[in-house]
């Protein structure tokens, strides 16, 4: 948002996992019945307070037809409109010490290790405190990712595998096994991925890669490094 980026379906997960997860069950799903209308229910110091996405949208259905138009309104409101105010004077406190121009050439996660830093990760602590699904501790491709991580990458590109895992390149002050997702304490997770001719795909809200079994060590630091540099182009969610 500092950088006047549009907000998509995608950037929910990590902001709300449940909303985000029924958003995409309503996109894939008949939702004829749901009763869900063109508005949303905001809680403020215990008042109830209906908005309406569109006019009148209190009283116009969501259908199979038009559920795309909602889905884009519901989450811009979530994710903009609703923090537009508090988001306008970050901004302009912001851009009153550091100009709009300056900030503008980097993209989302540049910006963030600029105003983070990189701290120095710790590879054994990483590892200890990292979950498998579909792969164990001694499968090859495995042994080759922490390879990779050890002796391949330094400790920025260490932070950029971070950063497209968990969506930062920071490590919590009692280390990985404090990591946190969007719905609380979440570890680093490798899940086996069998379609070996995609790239490393994330979910950031789950701390989690999604790593194809490749066939040779080679494929995997290419893939795995292309991935992490242009994550934006390698479905990251």
């Amino acid at each position: 948002m500092l950088l006047d980026i549009p907000v998509t379906l995608e950037d929910m997960e990590s902001i709300d996992a449940d909303v985000y997860k029924g958003l995409v069950w309503m996109q894939e799903n008949d939702c004829t019945d749901l009763g869900t209308t063109f508005s949303a229910d905001d809680e403020m110091f215990g008042i109830i307070e209906v908005n309406d996405l569109i006019a009148n949208g209190r009283n116009i259905d969501v259908t199979n037809e038009n559920k795309h138009h909602y889905i884009e309104l519901i989450v811009q409101w979530r994710a903009v409109s609703r923090v537009q105010e508090q988001i306008g004077a970050i901004k302009k406190g912001l851009f009153e010490i550091i100009p709009r121009e300056i900030l503008c050439v980097f993209n989302d996660h540049e910006l963030e290790f600029l105003f983070c830093g990189i701290s120095e990760i710790d590879v054994k602590d990483w590892k200890t405190n990292t979950l498998y699904r579909r792969y164990t501790t001694s499968d090859q491709a495995i042994v080759w990712f922490w390879k990779i991580v050890e002796e391949e990458f330094d400790n920025v590109k260490r932070a950029q595998l971070l950063q497209f895992a968990t969506g930062t390149s920071r490590i919590p002050l009692n280390g990985f096994k404090d990591l946190q997702g969007s719905d609380g304490p979440r570890k680093f997770t490798i899940e086996r991925l069998d379609d070996t001719e995609m790239f490393p795909r994330s979910h950031t809200c789950f701390n989690r890669i999604d790593l194809p079994s490749y066939s040779s060590y080679e494929d995997l630091l290419s893939r795995l490094t292309m991935a992490i540099e242009c994550s934006e182009g390698f479905d990251e969610k």
